[in-house]
């Protein structure tokens, strides 16, 4: 796990720019804190930051080179069949110098080219040159865990794992009104756009060439896309046993294959389903294993550390819980919002940062159970579209109450007012098709309020032609007709999945030092799950069913069935007490605004007063998002 970056210029106005490649390259450190180094290869530079996990010598060192000189690659993440691969490339007379993962892809792409990343099994983003043909590929996994950014212009292309190695590059600043407002809507910025114009970010599976003297210098292909028909759906027809059977074997290998490591490994377990099948899957093939837990002290519902208790009992793990107060998580917000190089407005972001913080004082390399909600359905939404695709009484009942619903107040706070804050999202949903429907479940804002709050200036940049047509590529895996949850799940596993949920974690793990691996996103076990039947995931009852049932002999009984617990950061009282001063007088100051010229200050005084009414509803994530954004602002944008 490290941090990449680079450039490749077009020419000698291009080449200026090699003398930020070091600064570029440091600005990466907390990815990598083990060891950096840049290489410069007359009109391309490489750049890496070292987070050293499979042979730790300095032979495994980047940027590497081949035999010959005449290619370079520099890799941030882990190919889990790397032995096997090596033992492919035993015959075409390789010497080879380490024993680590990132000499055997230099050499696969050299004898494989681009195709033969259908064969390697791993997370990754990387960059390779060819000196001799004077051409670089960049690529990313094929579910988008590792980032890759670039920006190109007539001179020059740059990359990089993060956007403030590209800052420190220097690239152009030119705020994209069409990621601001989805920004607002989702609190995130989907692939392949960024907060800026120019920037850009590698889907998953996709790859990037570019060559010096081609007409086209840089062209994006996809060598891997996940689609709904991709797939045999063979496994439809098996037995719902034969189903759990083939399950229990692909994560088991799965698991195996992330266990290798030259340094200390355990798993987070929150002690929900998946993070407690990761750990007891791991606990098999390991004779000592350590495992951690977060805790709320001052938010009980959402503490579920007695249930990670039981799993770490059962599997006799090295468990570490760190129980918290909200003083605890607050006092960590600033360093965190400091680390966003682009606005990202997870709230749920701040304790994965913790966690991270504090896993790393144990280890190096940390299993995790993400992925498993998207693929396997295990959101409450999921729960949502499927009962509005096969309504009976209840949900009609629901539907007709939206009147009502409308009327009551609503906020997080309580439990009468939060569940009229969902009947309503759920009685609106089921007014709409599919594709809207998904939208809709998918953001806080709808377009009209989001774009309330620009200001006229920032609404004469906007085009909404623009933001509808990004809409609709994001919507394309749900159709108007549809009647399975496969189709949600696929649209999840491509926006919500790679630009929110491991953003999130590759972001706040990263900032530690910490690598994380996510078993449940191995491409055998996604596409076996895009296999099942819908019966096999989800019905009236049971979110993640083959999960739960697979599993069940091997968990605690306690945990099966349970619903689903996020961890809600207590913004509410935040915003009301110790970030009062900072909202009011600071970043939503109305002069601030004003001086700014982006948001509308109106619309901002209209916010304010809901946020500070009894009857807040839903506008703490509003806030948090243009927190997040300003804060962002006074940091990078000028």
């Amino acid at each position: 796990m490290c941090g990449i970056t680079g450039l490749y210029a077009f020419n000698e106005l291009g080449k200026f720019h090699m003398i930020k490649l070091a600064a570029a390259t440091d600005a990466l450190e907390s990815r990598g804190p083990d060891f950096g180094q840049h290489d410069l290869l007359d009109h391309v530079g490489l750049g890496h930051r070292r987070l050293s996990i499979i042979d730790t010598s300095r032979e495994g060192s980047q940027p590497m080179k081949d035999a010959s000189g005449r290619y370079t690659i520099v890799f941030n993440g882990e190919i889990y069949n790397y032995r096997e691969l090596r033992q492919e490339l035993n015959g075409a007379d390789i010497n080879f110098v380490s024993q680590s993962d990132t000499e055997v892809l230099l050499y696969w792409l050299i004898h494989h080219g681009i195709d033969g990343l259908t064969e390697v099994n791993g997370f990754f983003a990387f960059a390779f040159f060819d000196a001799e043909e004077n051409r670089m590929w960049l690529a990313r996994d094929r579910f988008g865990i590792k980032p890759l950014l670039y920006y190109h212009d007539e001179d020059k292309l740059f990359f990089a794992s993060e956007m403030k190695s590209l800052l420190t590059f220097g690239v152009e600043k030119q705020l994209d009104y069409s990621s601001l407002l989805h920004y607002l809507q989702l609190n995130y910025i989907p692939a392949p756009h960024t907060i800026f114009q120019k920037v850009k970010k590698l889907l998953p599976g996709q790859y990037v060439e570019v060559a010096k003297g081609n007409t086209e210098r840089v062209k994006v292909g996809t060598y891997y896309e996940l689609t709904a028909d991709a797939f045999n759906q063979s496994v439809g027809s098996l037995s719902y046993q034969a189903q759990q059977q083939r399950l229990r074997e692909l994560l088991d290998q799965s698991v195996q294959r992330r266990l290798v490591a030259d340094v200390p490994l355990g798993s987070f377990l929150s002690g929900g389903i998946d993070s407690s099948v990761i750990t007891g899957l791991a606990r098999q093939h390991v004779d000592s294993f350590s495992t951690f837990s977060i805790g709320y002290r001052d938010e009980p519902f959402f503490d579920e550390t007695k249930y990670a208790k039981l799993v770490a009992q059962k599997f006799e793990t090295n468990h570490t819980v760190f129980s918290l107060t909200n003083d605890d998580l607050y006092r960590h917000l600033h360093s965190m919002l400091d680390y966003l190089s682009e606005p990202f407005a997870d709230s749920s972001a701040l304790p994965v940062y913790i966690l991270s913080k504090e896993t790393k004082q144990r280890v190096t390399v940390a299993l995790s159970g993400d992925g498993a909600d998207e693929i396997f359905s295990g959101y409450n939404k999921h729960l949502a579209a499927y009962r509005a695709m096969h309504p009976e009484w209840a949900e009609q009942l629901v539907a007709k109450g939206l009147p009502l619903w409308r009327q009551m107040p609503k906020s997080r706070n309580s439990w009468l007012s939060n569940k009229a804050r969902q009947f309503e999202r759920f009685a609106e949903g089921m007014q709409l098709s599919p594709k809207e429907r998904y939208w809709h479940w998918a953001t806080f804002l709808t377009s009209e309020k989001a774009t309330r709050l620009l200001s006229s200036n920032s609404l004469k940049q906007l085009s909404l032609e623009e933001a509808k047509s990004r809409q609709s590529q994001w919507l394309k895996p749900v159709s108007d007709t549809a009647e399975d949850i496969s189709q949600v799940l696929l649209a999840d596993t491509q926006l919500v999945l790679p630009n929110d949920m491991l953003t999130k974690v590759d972001l706040m793990s990263m900032a530690n030092g910490l690598e994380v691996r996510v078993p449940f996103l191995d491409h055998e076990v996604v596409e076996f799950a895009f296999q099942l039947p819908e019966a096999s995931k989800i019905n009236r009852q049971m979110k993640k069913r083959i999960v739960q049932d697979t599993f069940r002999y091997m968990l605690p009984p306690e945990l099966y069935r349970r619903p689903k617990h996020g961890f809600e950061v207590p913004l509410l009282p935040w915003f009301r007490t110790e970030l009062k001063s900072t909202i009011t007088h600071d970043l939503l100051d109305d002069q601030f605004i004003e001086e700014q010229g982006i948001f509308s200050v109106e619309e901002i005084q209209s916010l304010k007063k809901q946020l500070f009414s009894p009857n807040p509803g839903d506008v703490h994530a509003t806030t948090w998002a243009l927190i997040v954004f300003q804060w962002w602002w006074k940091q990078h944008s000028h």
